[in-house]
């Protein structure tokens, strides 16, 4: 027994030493995770980046991230339950969950973030430190669920009543006027403040062996449409042009709640004039001009870090903006201008350069940064990642895209190039072709060469409305 035991132990102390070295050599080389970097702004139109199309709009770091990545080119909002959209989309954003499915816990978060149900809390647990600053507008505490959040600032800035009603004969508004506060309370414009935040974190990160998930959240370019003096100059006002699809006022817009009493309405006098669109458009771009600026300084810091290789960097915004596009100046409605924002995502291995058409949700970001963690999607998160689609594995995201307003004001769905917008006050419907017709100029609701893709739409909608818990079916049989 002890000669076999001789003869067998070398060939047993071998093999240790082979999984000894292999178990060591995991142990000191295990698989890098990426960093992730969500630059997520508010009230930010899809059509606002220079290199994505817009000639008047000066973005040269949005240009540049553009030009290093893939951008999508109708990323949607669904919508949301009160005037205040962003509220809502941040809902999604930080539970993953649908429209009326994050309504229905976003009074309960609490108890999400103990189930650890929470975007930062899904990515702790995958090993990432977690950072956020800026706009919050979330109902739970943001340093409950990050690591680390500086300067958390409410849905907007502080109401400034001068900037109501604009153009008048008053002369009691300058966007740079410091002293009216706004995006100046503190002394320091919030959109620098947050930049400031996020380079001071990068500094540190460089220094840690864990990756990073920022989430770094701009009030901007929400109204006050406040910004430094040389950026407002640096657009002629009155060579800015007039929207295509500008109406002097929305025919529907009390039945569709974006109506005279909506704050964001009451931003300029009704009948909307060429003047006052081009008056908001150039503060709107100049507060544009300005959160480019940060941005650039935050790619710049990444760069300086060591850190860019290993990090994907995902811009958003929360929704877009009318400003002066169907009579309306806000968010409110289910036009293009207002449901869709920028989408752009670079990083290792994302095709630069490229653009992809196929509509998606900009909450698609939630399982696309679970899928860079290397962590599975839980159940409760019900967006799609993005990653099939920019890998080229897959044409389509979503069969229908859905949007919503307030509990019974609005409704859409759209399907390849058709889209049905619904009204359930007024029991109307506008119909849009949007390959023909992208500014949404001529409703073929009535025309009867549409009509069966128009009742097609109708059946499409009640469906979709059904699997998203829609409460207007509990309000109205359509």
């Amino acid at each position: 027994m002890f000669v076999r035991w001789l003869l067998v132990a070398p060939v047993l102390w071998l093999v240790a030493l082979a999984l000894a070295t292999e178990t060591s050599w995991s142990q000191e080389k295990p698989e890098a995770k990426p960093n992730i970097l969500l630059l997520l702004t508010d009230d930010q139109s899809y059509d606002t980046i220079a290199a994505l199309g817009n000639s008047e709009i000066i973005t040269p770091n949005l240009d540049r991230l553009a030009r290093s990545g893939t951008a999508f080119d109708n990323a949607y909002n669904m919508g949301g339950w009160n005037g205040a959209i962003c509220l809502a989309s941040r809902a999604m954003f930080n539970t993953g969950r649908f429209l009326w499915r994050a309504h229905a816990v976003d009074n309960s978060l609490d108890k999400e973030a103990q189930a650890g149900r929470l975007l930062p809390s899904m990515l702790g647990r995958a090993g990432y430190q977690t950072f956020m600053s800026g706009k919050w507008h979330v109902h739970i505490a943001a340093d409950r669920i990050y690591d680390r959040a500086l300067h958390i600032r409410p849905g907007m800035p502080g109401t400034v009543e001068a900037a109501y009603q604009r153009p008048n004969n008053k002369h009691d508004w300058t966007p740079w006027d410091t002293r009216l506060g706004g995006f100046w309370e503190g002394g320091k414009h919030w959109s620098e403040v947050l930049a400031d935040d996020a380079q001071e974190f990068l500094r540190q990160a460089a220094t840690s062996d864990r990756p990073f998930f920022m989430y770094l959240a701009f009030n901007a370019p929400h109204d006050p449409r406040q910004s430094p003096r040389e950026f407002v100059e640096r657009y002629d006002r009155n060579r800015l042009k007039i929207p295509t699809n500008f109406q002097p006022q929305h025919p529907y817009m009390e039945a569709m709640g974006a109506g005279r009493n909506l704050r964001d309405e009451r931003l300029a006098p009704w009948p909307r004039t060429p003047e006052a669109v081009q008056l908001h458009r150039q503060e709107y771009y100049a507060l544009i001009t300005h959160l480019d600026q940060q941005i650039g300084r935050i790619l710049d810091e990444l760069e300086r870090s060591g850190q860019a290789d290993n990090t994907f960097v995902v811009m958003t915004s929360d929704h877009g903006l009318a400003c002066g596009q169907h009579g309306l100046l806000g968010k409110q409605s289910m036009y293009e201008h207002s449901l869709k924002a920028p989408l752009i995502v670079a990083g290792p291995g994302i095709p630069s350069g490229k653009r992809i058409a196929t509509p998606v949700y900009v909450q698609d970001f939630v399982p696309t940064a679970l899928e860079w963690a290397q962590t599975p999607r839980p159940e409760h998160v019900e967006f799609k990642s993005l990653l099939p689609l920019i890998r080229g594995e897959q044409s389509l995201q979503y069969e229908l895209i859905y949007g919503a307003y307030e509990l019974n004001r609005q409704r859409m769905v759209r399907r390849g190039d058709n889209k049905l917008i619904y009204y359930p006050t007024i029991d109307k419907y506008e119909m849009y072709d949007l390959r023909a017709d992208p500014l949404e100029l001529r409703d073929l609701s009535q025309a009867a060469q549409y009509a069966q893709a128009f009742g097609e739409l109708k059946i499409d909608l009640q469906g979709i409305m059904v699997d998203m818990d829609d409460p207007l079916l509990r309000e109205k049989d359509l």
